[in-house]
């Protein structure tokens, strides 16, 4: 079998994205992936979990540090469906996640590069390596989509 992509991984996060929209919750999904594996996933749960720190990428880093025994995550790609916010991408740092490939930009609250950019901190001793526009007409539209059905 090839080597899956960018955009196989995201289809994989968008159907996280979608289980948080079946939940009532903002459709944000994420998958960790190393050696070409996936090793964790998380859905947006800040209603369900009564946590306002429960974005998908938060899950998705708690699982997959459980899945590796380290809070390390050396040598791992994110694939997410909307841009990090500040926490995320500060969570993201510190658990020294090598990538991030996310998919619709946020120009509300993302933090790399539409309100800020968190990863181009120079003071920080970590880096990340960051790409988005990833299947970036899909992840907008469910995110449309859901808050256009909420405002109706």
């Amino acid at each position: 079998m090839p080597p899956r992509t960018d955009i196989d991984f995201m289809h994989l996060a968008l159907a996280q994205a979608r289980a948080a929209a079946d939940s009532g919750e903002v459709p944000v999904g994420a998958v960790i992936v190393k050696s070409g594996e996936v090793i964790a996933s998380g859905a947006n749960r800040p209603i369900a979990q009564h946590d306002p720190t429960a974005h998908a990428e938060i899950l998705a880093l708690r699982r997959a540090g459980e899945a590796l025994s380290d809070y390390r995550l050396l040598d791992t790609t994110l694939y997410v469906t909307l841009e990090p916010c500040i926490m995320c991408a500060s969570a993201i740092i510190h658990a020294r996640v090598q990538r991030v490939v996310f998919g619709a930009w946020d120009p509300k609250a993302g933090a790399a590069g539409s309100v800020m950019n968190v990863f181009t901190t120079p003071q920080l001793n970590h880096r990340v390596d960051v790409f988005g526009g990833v299947l970036i007409e899909e992840c907008a539209n469910l995110l449309s989509e859901f808050f256009r059905a909420r405002r109706a």
